[in-house]
């Protein structure tokens, strides 16, 4: 056989392992949008691999990708199979039934990763299990279509052992065996395509659930927001809006695929170290006096000067009523809240308890929460980070202590009860000025201690301080500005805040992992 044809061949039995995997793929996931809508063959292995990965690749996939992590690793993961399908299907044709094998253990993958999902139940096995059966029933068809192929291939070439121009002369074969071949290849294709399509189109529509969203009505709060003052912002082009619209704000978590939750379903329990269980409904929580507040939230994976920050007005329960509700014992310390897709945070209770507006929340700058942010209830805490507080689609509080319970990202590293450092960034300017006076802006956020100034330098030179815009609360961001007398050159800026307890803001650069980074945000501005 000459180097051409075998090129041939393992090209097509890459291709018939590649085909067969992806319309196993594509049949799991319609199969999935029916049994086990909030899983699937993609996103289960994709959970899996979020668990089960180091928290510096976390951190990471954060600072390299921001907010477009999952898809990232979706993207990465499909990479990936294609690889290992391109590879079961060479084996396959040249040593059978490796092939079939290698497809075997990447289904029984798949079953472990769905079997170790919250929420687990038998019938979700049906996804990865269907994937499998139809990927190796494919894969075995596609590659004995490919050999049958290969004897044309060799005839219609029938190069001379001796003729090198023969073979670079090859082209593929073009007999009824491989028309017949690239027919079940396109046809399974586009099953699968079809299939996958299908799926992600049925499980869409469950994943919004739009009609049981849109018909909810918020009730007014018993503790409006506090007016925001008339001067709480700059009007200045490029400045980060005081509050970020929902469509804006940060998103990051360790669902690949949001959860799918009836409010008429929904339940929290509050248990563990309490005097008494409580259990509450949707109906029960609207009832409830409900407060608002403006709180600034950040991602403890936030670099220095990045955007894994938002502020928002939020409708809620305050926590802490509900844990004098359930009576909480003295020697408890913690609240380990729980996602109903297995994520956990520690909170500190005393963070809890100590008057900040601590809310189990179902309203988010006066809508209901949007379901990528948590619908229908999630925590928002002031002054901690997102990875021990903020907690979406939350079904569960149980009051523990840190020495008897271990949260996700803890149990990854990061420290146990992070509270926000001080920071502030730039905004503008984001490109080269003119000479002359300059708007230089930003904003800097201390939650639940407060901004008291803001200071910037130029080219290393004394700290001046900024004019900063009034405060909605000690809770939220602040935007500050300062007029910049730019001279022609290439110039650095820098930016620090000092905090209303004194402290100021740390020059020591170091990384988001294990507790948030510091450093202080700069910015080379060329002005001509």
């Amino acid at each position: 056989m000459t180097g051409a044809v075998r090129t041939a061949r393992r090209r097509d039995a890459a291709l018939a392992g590649i085909v067969a995997i992806g319309a196993g793929i594509g049949v799991g996931e319609l199969v999935a949008a029916f049994v086990a809508p909030t899983g699937g063959p993609i996103t289960d292995v994709g959970g899996l691999a979020v668990d089960l990965a180091p928290a510096w690749a976390k951190d990471a996939a954060i600072a390299l990708f921001g907010t477009a992590d999952k898809l990232a690793l979706i993207v990465g993961i499909a990479l990936v199979l294609a690889l290992l399908a391109a590879a079961a299907g060479v084996l396959e044709s040249i040593r059978p039934p490796i092939g079939t094998l290698l497809v075997v253990a990447a289904g029984a993958a798949g079953v472990v990763a769905t079997a170790t999902r919250a929420q687990f139940s038998p019938l979700d096995l049906a996804p990865p299990l269907v994937t499998a059966v139809v990927a190796i029933l494919l894969l075995r068809q596609l590659v004995r279509l490919a050999a049958r192929a290969a004897p044309v291939a060799q005839a219609v070439l029938t190069p001379r052992d001796d003729s090198a121009d023969a073979e670079a002369s090859a082209s593929p074969p073009t007999g009824p065996d491989r028309r017949r071949f690239l027919a079940w290849a396109a046809g399974s294709a586009a099953v699968g395509v079809l299939a996958g399509l299908g799926g992600w189109t049925l499980r869409t529509g469950a994943r919004v659930a739009s009609a049981a969203r849109d018909a909810i009505r918020l009730p007014a709060p018993v503790t409006p927001a506090p007016a925001i003052p008339a001067d709480a912002a700059f009007d200045l082009d490029g400045l980060t809006s005081l509050i970020t619209p929902n469509a804006e704000f940060y998103r990051i978590d360790t669902a690949l695929q949001v959860p799918v939750i009836d409010p008429a379903e929904w339940r929290l329990r509050v248990h563990g170290q309490v005097e008494r269980e409580v259990t509450l409904g949707w109906e029960e929580l609207l009832a409830l006096p409900l407060e608002e507040h403006a709180v600034t939230l950040a991602c403890v994976s936030n670099e220095v000067g990045g955007s894994l920050i938002g502020n928002a007005t939020w409708l809620g329960y305050p926590i802490a009523a509900l844990l004098e509700r359930a009576g909480v014992a003295a020697d408890a310390d913690m609240v380990l809240s729980r996602s109903i897709d297995g994520f956990t945070a520690g909170t500190p209770l005393e963070v809890l308890r100590d008057g900040r507006a601590a809310l189990l929340a179902i309203g988010m700058n006066g809508e209901p929460l949007p379901a990528e942010h948590g619908f229908p209830v999630r925590l928002v805490v002031p002054g901690l980070y997102g990875y021990v507080s903020a907690t979406k689609w939350v079904t569960e509080l149980e009051v523990t202590r840190f020495d008897r319970a271990r949260a996700y990202w803890t149990d990854r590293g990061w420290s146990e009860r992070g509270p926000v450092k001080l920071s502030s960034r730039i905004d503008v300017p984001r490109e080269p000025v003119a000479a002359g006076t300059v708007a230089v802006a930003g904003v800097a956020w201390y939650q639940h201690v407060g901004v008291e100034r803001v200071e910037v330098r130029v080219d290393g030179g004394d700290w001046q301080e900024a004019e900063l815009a009034s405060a909605i609360s000690d809770d939220t961001w602040v935007q500050w500005r300062f007029a910049w007398d730019a001279t022609p050159g290439s110039h650095e800026l820098q930016v620090r805040a000092v905090g209303a307890d004194g402290i100021v803001q740390t020059s020591e650069r170091r990384p988001p992992a294990p507790d948030g980074a510091t450093g202080l945000d700069r910015r080379t501005v060329e002005v001509r």
